[in-house]
């Protein structure tokens, strides 16, 4: 009995010295100097060294990449020194051909009895796999950096396909426009444009398609195309809508709704005065800001969306500019923009703010507004074009 004893005894010391010199991970003792005073046989082979080429000869420190030992001994020792243990620092051992190996490291001060430190036991974990897992991770990452920035790239490009590049000079009127993207890497559905008609007026119109993305730029283009060649045939502000309802409804297809909220203007330039003839299809009234300094909204007839519905009513209405007479069309990006959790920034919001507004032009209207979007920040969550015509002052 006492000789089965003995010789399991024997086993379990076998068995532990047998652990410790072929773990799965590598173990390491070395004096509060550094220097190495145990090392097993799972670190040795890892690094290709002989035992007595490290044992007595070689600090931790001296194993380390030229990074990993700045590392060790501004942040690394001091840690360890301070908090007697320092857990899953990721280093670079140099084994003796020179070839790095990442590797994660845990170090433990050992104490005497009367709690003096006497050595420092450090467990090394191969983390080859890990390493080149990040380095996959990040690879894959800036590839899809990459890849966004490339649709970035062409969603601007597309955007930019659907808005005139400038407006054309107006004898006796001023122009100012702006479009917000609300994200970089959607093409939004907002558009504008002002262009000559043959008997010396101006069409313009500004508007907003249903959605966004390919589809959304697929009916932007349409719509454009239809509003200013529809102008050419008959240029009346109700008849330009209606033909260009017509077009939308024979052009939809089951899976997308080709619709959008518009309103067409015509423009009759005279000395000192302008006429704006105008017809819209669900769309926010403009904004009228008088010489004055008064603001006051326009609203045009005509609440249906252009292109939902085959027999949509459309009416006209007509505006008269006078010198300092600034009129604002935007879209509803503006007066739908997030102020809080519940709440929206609304039409009655944004004639307050006009309000405040001094006597103005086009653009000073425009850059308000700019500056309005900006406070609204990450609120404006949709795209907004804005469009504004004035009458120079005396």
């Amino acid at each position: 009995m006492t000789g089965d004893r003995e010789a399991f005894s024997a086993l379990l010391e076998d068995s532990a010295d047998d652990l410790y010199e072929n773990a799965p991970c590598g173990y390491l003792s070395t004096m509060l100097d550094g220097h190495i005073a145990k090392v097993n046989g799972t670190l040795l082979r890892w690094l290709g060294y002989a035992r007595e080429q490290l044992v007595g000869r070689k600090r931790f420190a001296d194993l380390l990449s030229v990074g990993g030992r700045l590392y060790h001994e501004t942040h690394f020792a001091p840690l360890l020194r301070m908090q007697g243990e320092v857990g899953g620092v990721a280093l670079e051992l140099v084994a003796a051909d020179g070839t790095r190996l990442p590797v994660l490291v845990n170090s433990t001060v050992k104490t005497g009895g009367d709690g003096e430190p006497l050595l420092i036991r450090t467990t090394v974990f191969d983390a080859s796999d890990r390493r080149a897992y990040e380095r996959e991770l990040l690879r894959a990452r800036q590839q899809a950096e990459r890849e966004r920035d490339e649709i970035g790239r062409l969603a601007t490009t597309l955007q930019r396909t659907l808005l005139p590049p400038v407006l054309p000079v107006v004898p006796g009127v001023q122009t100012a426009t702006h479009y917000h993207h609300a994200s970089p890497f959607e093409v939004g559905g907002d558009f504008y444009d002002l262009f000559p008609l043959a008997d010396g007026r101006w069409g313009l119109f500004l508007g907003d398609v249903c959605g966004k993305g390919a589809n959304a730029a697929a009916v932007t283009s349409l719509t454009r195309y239809t509003l200013r060649s529809a102008a050419v045939y008959d240029p009346d502000p109700a008849t330009v809508l209606t033909n260009l309802n017509s077009v939308l409804i024979q052009e939809r297809d089951g899976e997308y709704s080709r619709f959008c909220t518009v309103t067409f203007g015509v423009l009759a330039v005279h000395p000192d005065r302008c006429t704006l003839t105008l017809a819209a299809g669900g769309h926010p009234p403009g904004l009228l800001l008088r010489a004055d300094g008064t603001a006051s909204y326009v609203t045009i007839p005509g609440g249906q969306l252009i292109g939902l519905l085959p027999d949509a009513h459309v009416a006209t209405t007509t505006v008269h500019l006078g010198p300092g007479d600034t009129f604002v069309l935007y879209t509803d990006g503006l007066i739908e923009a997030r102020t809080g959790p519940d709440t929206r920034y609304s039409e009655e919001d944004l004639l307050d703010f006009a309000s405040t507004l001094p006597p103005t032009t086009p653009t000073s209207a425009v850059t308000a507004l700019v500056d309005l979007l900006d406070r609204l920040g990450n609120g404006v969550e949709d795209d907004t074009a804005i469009l504004a015509i004035g009458v120079p002052a005396r």
